[in-house]
């Protein structure tokens, strides 16, 4: 990793730096004590020089790894061209980035946005304005089913429809029409869906609650019961799309193709906020101009990292890669059960693992695993999530599976 030595009376400590955020900034977040300067690939480094090995990637967003010389490339030659028009006028490097996006998942057509939770809320619009347009539900009753346990961003209408009191607490009053049914559980959905619902919409593998894999069929089951009912399946693989399970999308393990597909965080190469519905012509063929916008969505800048990052996944690397490595993974925690793991939930370059509380919380041991070199995050207490980039090499992942095991005790 090459870097220029910090230098000159402006430098500041990672303590200083610490204090200096906590004091300006708002207190949404609870990092880990580390304050990261330079990256690459699969490493990064903090102000003082010590190395890391990120094996939480951005939350899938850096699943190419830090700084991938093609994605920085397609910035650096965008950047001496236009970086934004706004949506009042066409780009050159929009239309290209929308074909091959379509042509990767399957389907027809983009609806460009920025972040994550953008591409969430598009997507409740989209199914409403689909519903009332195509399916006939009478106006102001369209429902979207959704699933507990859920994380699909922090804006007032998706919090809405989250049971995790820390993203509601405080935040109401509510955004009605949605109804919540337990995930991975093909009778309770079956039950709530009636004339007036639009969509539903899942995680096919729940991130934020530990890695949460359905049981095999579920989502093959889900694209059933939206067909038969004419309900839209909305699928929003944000963190676990674009390779991180070992294929493209993780709905493919079950050969499914959802209606909507949400995505996000690796889209924009962890460059620029990239996100995207993607969809049938007869889906996003309700929007009309004026009806959804986004002065920044499908930017040059966007589309041309964007494009880029599909040319990546077009040629299957990372997929093998994360197929590959995912055994390696499954190995290792295998091996810790019983060792301060109580259990674990492995997909691809995916995993939740849950620490036996006697040893440690998630916090606690992702604390000890940083003054290790490794960064990972903790969820719900006991769990800890690894997702490194598909990048990482097999001594690599081998190195943090080992560091591990050695906080673990």
């Amino acid at each position: 990793m090459t870097h220029t030595t910090l230098a000159g009376p402006a430098a500041r400590t990672s303590a200083e730096l610490i204090r200096a955020d906590e004091a300006a900034l708002a207190h949404n977040y609870h990092p880990l004590p580390v304050v990261v300067a330079r990256a690459e690939g699969a490493w990064v480094e903090d102000v003082e020089g010590r190395r890391y090995l990120d094996m939480l990637a951005g939350y899938s967003a850096l699943n190419f790894g830090h700084r991938h010389p093609a994605l920085i490339d397609a910035a650096r030659r965008q950047l001496d061209e236009v970086t934004l028009t706004s949506r009042a006028f066409h780009n050159d490097r929009l239309a290209g980035f929308a074909e091959s996006l379509s042509a990767l998942v399957g389907l027809d057509m983009v609806l460009p946005m920025n972040t994550g939770a953008e591409a969430v809320e598009s997507a409740v619009k989209v199914a409403r304005k689909w519903a009332y347009e195509v399916k006939g539900v009478a106006p102001g009753l369209a429902t979207v089913i959704v699933a507990a346990g859920n994380f699909h961003g922090r804006t007032t209408t998706i919090v809405s429809f989250s049971d995790d009191e820390t993203a509601r607490g405080g935040f109401g009053p509510f955004t009605p029409g949605f109804r919540v049914v337990p995930y991975d559980d093909l009778a309770a959905l079956e039950a709530a869906i009636d004339e007036n619902t639009a969509a539903v919409l899942i995680e096919p593998i729940q991130g934020e609650a530990g890695v949460l894999i359905p049981s095999d069929g579920y989502l093959a089951g889900v694209r059933e019961l939206t067909r038969r009912n004419g309900v839209l399946f909305i699928a929003d693989e944000i963190q676990s799309g674009l390779g991180r399970t070992g294929t493209t999308l993780a709905v493919q393990h079950e050969n499914v193709l959802p209606d909507m597909l949400l995505l996000g965080k690796a889209l924009g190469g962890g460059i620029v906020p990239v996100s995207a519905v993607v969809a049938g012509r007869d889906v996003l063929g309700v929007l009309r101009p004026g009806e959804h916008g986004s002065t920044f969505g499908g930017n040059p800048l966007a589309a041309a990292v964007g494009s880029a990052v599909v040319a990546l996944l077009e040629t299957g690397e990372f997929q093998r890669r994360a197929t590959e490595l995912g055994t390696v993974l499954d190995a290792g925690l295998a091996s810790l059960v019983g060792r301060g793991v109580t259990g674990y939930r492995q997909r691809g370059l995916w995993a939740g693992v849950d620490v036996d509380p006697a040893v440690g919380t998630g916090r606690q041991i992702s604390e000890r695993l940083a003054g290790e070199g490794v960064l990972v995050k903790d969820t719900h207490g006991s769990t800890i999530r690894l997702a490194p980039p598909l990048t990482i090499t097999e001594e690599e992942l081998t190195t943090a599976l080992g560091a591990l095991a050695g906080v673990l005790g």
